[in-house]
């Protein structure tokens, strides 16, 4: 059966191909890996459409497989340097082996092994929404392959009556399997949402934890911004409270001081612990320079992300969502907050004060102790045409602040900004952006900046942290993407304290709102849920559910949702009312189980008395003749199926019963065959005289 084997192997193949592109959107696994295993399902794709015959030897595959398991302890030692990623590629080595030589009962149900432990592992590692669309594919390719292979083995057997006429059995078996895994994925749905999430706890001790993007820890090397801007992931989502506008404003993450000519750092050892107290920091208000306001809003900062936190203006209050063991945030030299990494991302609330930037200073700061005012002016060893740079573009300033601005003018005006990477490492990454190439991403802009600063006397630091973002007006959030890392400088004037100034020329448009926009705000809204309700899914989002589904019943006053209580009290409460209750309940449930039969009794009913008024279609001479069979039965005659209805008439015994068979049947041959619609009456009267005759 040649269509029952292709069905079979493409939905074995779309397991694999599901599992794997799990595994492949959560980040973990290598690009050699990912390309085997597309080429793997290739070639076994182009098999089962004919157009492959190569089948390589079982001798060489042994081979291969042991030379692989010799492998694993290097892979572990030195490349994946994890055993939970060396065990992924050995599954997905065995799963590429075993798919271009299946060919027997055992090698499938292998597959289907190792399908699984793909889907397995992808659980473990990923984080996304694509994870439950795989899911979704996977157990849809499940329920086809299983069933397709049940009739592969029946066909298989030796006798077995195989039915003929297999041209629609890829439609009708796909129709099948799509009607189960709907009501399995609305079974499993109603599930979750009632039961509390408990596995994830469990899950995250055996889960590796998650790559944490560059440039945003203790140091930061030129060159890191341009790989981190090409990626388009969200790494925030910010809420504010109220109608506070963040569309402007910075998200300051790490202030670095150090600088050896290749990379930015803060200093090692100088990190303070913050007690905690009920998850609650209380900073205290900052010394304000400058004019502003005050914001409140929520951060739910991704996994990728590094572990400092990030915040809009100088947070006064921070409220976070660290485990208990932690009772403590770091406060590093530069005034970045820190925490240990969690896997599962973290959210925190703050209550901040957000400058006025551009507004002159109200009051000067307190001064700049001694060993922050050396950190922000250390230099390493630098081209000397760097400071002849920073003196011709400051010809004619006369305070530091102007200094400062005509450096950052002449940055922006002479210089262009660039994604683009470095072909190849050059030893003096600086001077190259400054005398050959001019043009660079953000942290060159910002390094060259600073460094000219501090050839000037004047302290300064870089900082690096994220824009503003984009606003999502599904979810009400500030979504802040990879791709909106920036750096740019902080310095010091004794009048107005830690100014920013901000380097970078203009970077490519994101593009005005449109289409693609709103479709990419669409699935973050998607992923948010996702995130919210299903990954963080706790006891906790079960009464807020609840509570939600309670409180939109009150407000809509949906018939869905009745207050049951009240109509208790007016029913009395009582015994009497109970029973009655529960009566109804079960005549209800009755009636929905038994709702099927019922509604083929009257299509069985409708389609008799069509037929009796003469407008009985070709179709209702098979509802009449196997009527007529069934009192035939009744009466102790069963039809074989290996005769025809003419024959089946001819043979029984001669009778008034044979006499209106015989007529039964030829009224049935000419409706069912040849379309004569006036018999359907007589074959009616012929089905009533022969109920009435006696048995």
């Amino acid at each position: 059966m040649p269509a029952v084997e292709r069905f079979f192997q493409f939905s074995l193949l779309g397991m694999l191909a599901s599992g794997y592109f799990a595994v492949a959107t959560s980040g973990y696994l290598d690009w050699p890996t990912q390309a085997l295993t597309l080429l793997a399902m290739a070639i076994q794709c182009g098999r089962i459409a004919g157009w492959i015959k190569f089948r390589p030897g079982h001798r060489a595959i042994t081979v291969l497989t042991l030379a692989y398991i010799a492998f694993l302890p290097l892979d572990y030692a030195y490349l994946s340097r994890a055993f939970s990623e060396a065990m992924l590629h050995l599954v997905f080595f065995l799963a590429v082996l075993k798919l271009v030589t299946a060919s027997t009962e055992r090698d499938y149900a292998y597959l289907k092994i190792l399908a699984a432990l793909e889907l397995l592992s992808a659980a473990t590692l990923s984080r996304n929404l694509s994870f439950f669309a795989f899911l979704a594919l996977f157990i849809l390719f499940a329920i086809a392959s299983f069933a397709s292979g049940e009739v592969r083995r029946s066909a298989a057997v030796r006798g077995a009556p195989v039915r003929a006429g297999t041209r629609s059995f890829g439609r009708c078996l796909g129709l099948a399997s799509a009607t189960l895994f709907a009501g399995i994925l609305t079974l499993s749905a109603g599930l979750f949402f009632v039961l509390p999430r408990t596995a994830r706890a469990a899950m995250s001790r055996v889960a590796p934890h998650r790559l944490h993007m560059p440039g945003f820890t203790n140091e930061v090397r030129l060159g890191e911004f341009g790989e981190i801007t090409q990626n388009t992931r969200a790494v925030m989502h910010v809420k504010p409270y109220g109608s506070e506008d963040l569309s402007r404003a910075r998200w300051r993450g790490a202030a670095l001081s150090e600088f050896d000519g290749l990379r930015w750092f803060a200093a090692p050892g100088a990190d303070v612990s913050l007690p905690l107290d009920r998850d609650a920091l209380v900073v205290g208000n900052a010394p304000r320079t400058r004019p502003g306001h005050s914001v409140r809003y929520r951060v739910q900062l991704d996994e990728i992300a590094a572990d400092t936190l990030f915040f809009a203006g100088t947070p006064e209050t921070i409220t976070i969502n660290v485990p208990r063991n932690l009772s403590s945030l770091r406060l590093s030299r530069g005034g970045s907050y820190r925490v240990p990494r969690l896997l599962n991302g973290i959210t925190y609330s703050v209550y901040s004060f957000l400058e006025d930037e551009d507004a002159p200073a109200v009051r000067p700061p307190p001064p700049l102790p001694d060993h922050l005012r050396e950190d922000a002016l250390r230099l390493p060893g630098i081209d000397p045409r760097i400071p002849e740079l920073a003196r011709s573009f400051t010809a004619g300033a006369r305070t530091d602040e102007e200094k400062a601005r005509a450096i950052e003018g002449a940055l922006r005006r002479d210089y262009v900004y660039t994604l683009e990477l470095l072909p190849a490492p050059v030893s003096d990454p600086l001077a190259h952006f400054l005398f050959v190439r001019k043009k660079g991403h953000c942290e060159y802009f910002a390094s060259a900046m600073a460094v000219m600063l501090r050839t000037l006397g004047i302290p300064s630091r870089i900082v690096t942290g994220f824009q503003s973002g984009v606003f999502n007006s599904l979810t009400g959030t500030q979504v802040v993407r990879a791709s909106d890392a920036h750096s740019w400088v902080e310095a010091w004037f004794p009048a107005a304290g830690w100014t920013t100034f901000d380097p970078t020329p203009s970077g490519p448009s994101a593009g005005s709102p449109g289409v693609g926009r709103e479709i990419a705000m669409f699935f973050d809204a998607a992923d948010q849920f996702w995130q919210d309700w299903v990954l963080s899914y706790d006891l906790q989002r079960q009464v807020v559910l609840a509570a939600r589904v309670q409180e939109s019943g009150r407000t809509l006053r949906l018939p869905a949702f009745p207050d049951f209580a009240s109509w208790w009290r007016r029913a009395g409460g009582n015994a009497v009312t109970a029973a009655w209750l529960m009566a109804a309940l079960a005549a209800m449930v009755l009636i929905f189980m038994a709702w099927p039969a019922l509604a083929g009794i009257w299509r069985h009913r409708v389609r008799l008395r069509r037929a009796a008024r003469g407008e009985g279609q070709a179709s209702d001479a098979t509802l009449l003749y196997q009527r007529m069979l069934a009192l035939l039965a009744r009466r102790g005659f069963q039809k074989p199926p290996w005769l025809t209805p003419g024959e089946f008439a001819r043979v029984l015994p001669d009778s008034e019963m044979s006499v209106l068979v015989g007529d039964l049947t030829t009224a049935y041959h000419e409706l069912r065959f040849g379309g004569h619609r006036e018999v359907a009456p007589r074959m009616i009267q012929l089905l009533e005289r022969l109920e009435q005759l006696p048995r």
